[in-house]
């Protein structure tokens, strides 16, 4: 994985992130954990270190999983 320098802090994030919005389902299915724990590791295990999550995203159910 490739990393960039973010900010003054100089912390290292990757270049490739994982958007959430869909995280857990597809659009209008219910949500999954189990596929939000695959997908997580996956993203680990790769070292995926950024992640796009927000409040509205699936009921704030993929944000309280990032």
């Amino acid at each position: 994985m490739k990393y960039r320098k973010l900010g003054k802090p100089n912390f290292d994030i990757s270049e490739v992130s994982l958007r959430t919005r869909q995280l857990g389902s597809k659009w209008r299915d219910p949500f999954d954990e189990i596929d939000v724990q695959n997908t997580l590791a996956a993203s680990y295990d790769t070292d995926v270190n950024f992640f796009d999550t927000a409040d509205i995203y699936q009921d704030d159910h993929s944000n309280r999983y990032c």
